[in-house]
């Protein structure tokens, strides 16, 4: 077969399928040259899901006639002054948008530069373009797309549902939003508005924190912990939300290295490293994180879409992210996030049916609200007459704090004073403003955890010797995973061995644990290893470890405590790191106001 040179139609295609893969990659390109162009206001309308029409407007510096004739040809761009690939400084840097975008719909570009007398407009259909001719427009550039991929038919056959293309559309948007909060953007179909963003106002992290919580929904700029921190001429900003704040996915995770949002395989690494203590394997934190870094240390010119790069210094970058945000977590202390005590109101409202709480990014948060769960009946029994109260004690398990009479809570007692203790489960403990409700077991979980681990950082953990070793019997494999851990688990102060086919014996426990279920201790511990990625580092495997250690170490559910065991745990709460949750994420405690309880009495 001869070689020979691909037509211009066909080159053109070729690129059209590298950059424009749906509707959402022609609006990035377009919302990413509205951004270069300086732009302080970005209109966007989508129709059919931007298949047979989409427009980006804004009102920056604009085109002549004569670079509006060049703009829609290949490669060429304003963007790289000096052609130096390797200190790019904008969105945009390849000349391949418009060109690509032209050859695959039927495109019209009107622009306006500030001082000119008149607007200039191009037409391209399939890849022809026009001359061009004067035209009515105020200032900047409105570029119109009419039935994306015409010319290429094949392709439309892979979009989705116009509702799907619209979701699509709007992520990519978002997501260059929260870079710029200086530009205000909205996006509508012509007859309604689906996104309004104005320009957030302030110092650039006040407005920055404002347009991450109008996209990522109210809840989040409550329950935010600021990120700023340099290493080595790298510095990471932004905010991460509060282990208790988290989704069942990664939808709500952003990340962007100098303004540009990208996806990074490290990045999310990074992320799950510095949460590892904090979070089930199948929750996910929500975030938003910037990293400027200088443009030599960086490759940008990596995938066509441009949501790619390449770090010339990998452990570097990973380093920075997984210390900045463990630092910030660490900071936050006995700190839970405020939905923990929503969600406990909401569980007490009545309510027709289940709600849930929609952020302005489009799902559903993790704050479900939940049918009333009887408040109201059993205020109506504690108001009827005395011969109906003794129903009111069925299944009532309460211990009174005996002997403590203190009537002020210290200022420095953020989770005030036992006062009760319920089911042998949960502490109840007034403040100066409300009440917390403590779930014992997963704070001392904590707790334990948090010891664990600054045992294993000095002297290392203390062990105990078993006066007669215990054999856990177990398959075979799940014998071989722990007793290929041996020297990790005796760091922890678990001294095992083989005995045997499917069998493990247990000479010595960490003493911090006390007495354990040394069997059902030995089998979690088998099937936490059998999960864990085998990339893991020791000190990241030996984090797992505790935790499922701490877990079996810690306060049980169904264990009375007296007065000053209750005060103990509520003031080593307020002291050690992280103790607003689990090592699985879920709360430790539920604070709930004064104002908000009388609000659910009707005495507001």
């Amino acid at each position: 077969m001869t070689i020979r040179l691909l037509p211009s139609t066909t080159v053109n295609r070729i690129a059209a399928g590298e950059v424009v893969e749906r509707p959402a990659s022609a609006i990035k390109e377009l919302v990413e040259n509205s951004i270069d162009a300086g732009a302080k206001q970005i209109d966007v309308i989508i129709r059919d899901g931007g298949r047979s029409f989409l427009s980006v407007s804004d009102d920056g510096r604009g085109m002549n006639a004569a670079e509006l004739t060049l703009a829609v040809e290949r490669h060429a761009t304003s963007k790289l002054p000096n052609d130096d690939l390797e200190n790019i400084q904008t969105l945009g840097f390849r000349g391949e948008a418009l060109p690509s975008i032209g050859s695959v719909s039927r495109m019209t570009i009107t622009s306006r530069v500030a001082d000119s007398d008149s607007a200039w407009m191009i037409n391209i259909e399939g890849g022809d373009k026009s001359e061009p001719e004067p035209a009515a427009l105020s200032q900047g550039t409105n570029i119109e797309v009419r039935d994306l991929f015409y010319a290429t038919p094949a392709r439309l056959k892979f979009l989705k549902t116009p509702k799907t293309e619209n979701s699509h559309a709007l992520d990519a948007i978002k997501r260059l939003a929260m870079a710029h909060p200086s530009i205000a953007f909205s996006v509508g179909d012509g007859t309604r508005t689906m996104l309004k963003l104005p320009q957030a106002q302030g110092n650039f992290l006040t407005a920055r924190l404002d347009r991450l919580d109008a996209i990522m929904g109210n809840e989040f700029a409550a329950n935010a912990l600021a990120i700023d921190a340099e290493r080595e001429g790298l510095h990471l900003s932004g905010h991460i939300g509060l282990p208790t704040l988290n989704r069942g996915n990664a939808a709500l995770q952003f990340l962007f290295v100098n303004g540009r949002p990208v996806k990074d395989k490290l990045l999310f690494g990074a992320v799950r490293g510095a949460y590892r203590d904090f979070l089930a394997h199948d929750r996910h934190p929500l975030l938003a994180l910037f990293l400027d870094i200088p443009a030599e240390s960086l490759d940008v010119n990596v995938h066509p879409a441009k949501t790619e790069v390449r770090f010339r210094d990998t452990g570097l970058v990973r380093g920075l992210i997984v210390s900045a945000l463990r630092h910030a977590l660490a900071e936050a202390g006995h700190r839970a996030s405020t939905t923990v005590s929503g969600q406990a109101l909401g569980a007490m409202r009545p309510q027709t049916a289940p709600q849930h709480f929609q952020g302005s990014y489009g799902g559903a948060s993790n704050s479900p609200v939940y049918p009333s769960s009887g408040l109201q009946e059993a205020a109506r029994d504690f108001q009827a007459p005395i011969d109906q109260l003794t129903n009111l004690d069925r299944g009532l398990s309460v211990k009174h704090v005996p002997g403590d009479q203190v009537e002020e809570v210290p200022d420095d007692w953020p989770l005030g004073v036992a006062r009760a203790q319920l089911h042998e489960t949960y502490i109840v403990a007034q403040t100066d403003n409300g009440i917390v409700i403590v779930d014992q077991h997963a704070a001392h979980e904590r707790l334990v955890y948090e010891d664990m681990k600054k045992a294993l950082g000095a002297d290392g953990i203390k062990r105990q010797g078993l006066l007669i070793p215990e054999i856990v019997e177990m398959d075979e494999g799940a014998a071989d995973r722990i007793a290929a851990r041996a020297s990790e688990l005796a760091e922890l102060g678990l001294v095992v061995e083989a005995f045997g086919p499917g069998a493990i014996v247990v000479r010595e426990t960490p003493a911090m644990l006390g007495e354990i279920d040394i069997k059902g201790l030995i089998n979690d511990l088998a099937d936490d290893l059998a999960e864990s990625d085998e990339a893991l580092d020791l000190k990241e495997r030996l984090a797992d470890v505790s935790a499922t250690m701490a877990c079996h170490g810690s306060v049980r559910a169904g264990r009375h405590l007296n007065g000053e065991e209750m005060n103990a745990l509520l003031r080593q709460m307020e002291i050690t790191p992280h103790s607003g949750q689990c090592n699985h994420g879920r709360p430790t405690y539920v604070e709930l106001k004064l104002a908000d309880i009388e609000k659910l009495f009707g005495r507001r």
